[in-house]
């Protein structure tokens, strides 16, 4: 038993996965709270854009 559990622990296999997955929640996080301080400022962007293509239309 002993034996296995030291096995267990000095197994470092899936240890770069976890890592990518922190790396990419951290990302995702930091991606969520910057869009979600932009979102008065993209909607405008937005807002003015589809009207430059109202404006092109007619």
């Amino acid at each position: 038993m002993m034996n296995l559990m030291m096995r267990l622990w000095k197994d470092e296999e899936g240890q770069g996965m976890v890592e990518y997955g922190l790396i990419i929640a951290l990302i995702s996080i930091a991606l969520i709270i910057i869009l979600g301080l932009m979102s008065g400022s993209l909607s405008d962007i937005f807002q003015d854009v589809i009207d430059a293509l109202d404006g092109a239309g007619a």
